[in-house]
């Protein structure tokens, strides 16, 4: 049945010291010792953080590409997960339309603004009712999931395990928590930006729209959070 209940996003993987590891990373290129003694050489945090981010703000963001960092994702549509897939240096492994057969009704998400009109949600929940029973029908007369499948609306719920690296995090970040993008991928980004800063709070000034790392707005229409770059 549908529903219209937020992403669900879990981080599962990250390294045990991703701090020191992009100090590292950093230093190494500006010291003669070796990574490893730069590594064991400090646990000041703010010394870390305030080298970090001079080298990543100067552009240097091969530094931040040795963190890498895993999500479970489900409860998003495939339109929302056909976004993010659009998405470089990522890795997916997304359940598959193939090999998962669906049994009764296909579970699928109602985008908000349907859910607005009380009327346009009933017919909305009734056609992807009418297409369970089709895609039903296919099935039980011999026709391979792998086929039947193409009967199933982009609104079909999917689930999938998404890693990247922090310098990819960032650059989604940066793009898909702007107002501009459309609300579901902002809801599920949101969501994983908010799990990994919940373990790594240094990383919260990184992980916003690019407007607030700017300080302008470059898109062509705004929402009025910035001024434009012109002005």
């Amino acid at each position: 049945m549908g529903n219209n209940n937020k992403p669900v996003v879990h981080l599962i993987s990250k390294p045990e010291n991703m701090l020191k590891t992009i100090y590292s990373a950093c230093r190494t290129c500006y010291s003669a010792d070796t990574p490893y003694e730069i590594y064991n050489s400090t646990d000041d945090e703010e010394k870390m953080l305030k080298l970090i981010e001079r080298v990543v703000s100067s552009g240097h963001y091969s530094t931040i590409e040795h963190i890498q960092v895993s999500f479970a994702i489900s409860n998003v549509s495939r339109a929302c997960t056909h976004q993010l897939v659009r998405h470089r240096h990522m890795s997916f492994s997304q359940k598959s339309q193939r090999y998962v057969k669906e049994k009764g009704q296909f579970d699928y998400l109602i985008p908000p603004t349907i859910v607005r009109n009380e009327e346009l949600k009933a017919k909305f929940e009734n056609f992807m009712g009418e297409i369970s029973k089709f895609y039903c029908e296919l099935t039980e007369a011999g026709i391979p999931a792998e086929d039947a499948r193409a009967v199933l609306p982009n609104a079909t719920a999917t689930s999938m395990v998404a890693s990247l690296n922090l310098r990819e995090l960032i650059h989604i970040a940066n793009l898909r928590l702007c107002t501009r993008a459309q609300y579901e991928i902002r809801c599920m980004v949101k969501a994983m930006c908010d799990a990994l800063i919940a373990e790594e709070p240094w990383l919260k000034p990184y992980l916003v729209p690019k407007c607030e790392r700017l300080g302008f707005c470059d898109e062509d229409k705004s929402c009025g959070r910035m001024p434009k770059r012109e002005a």
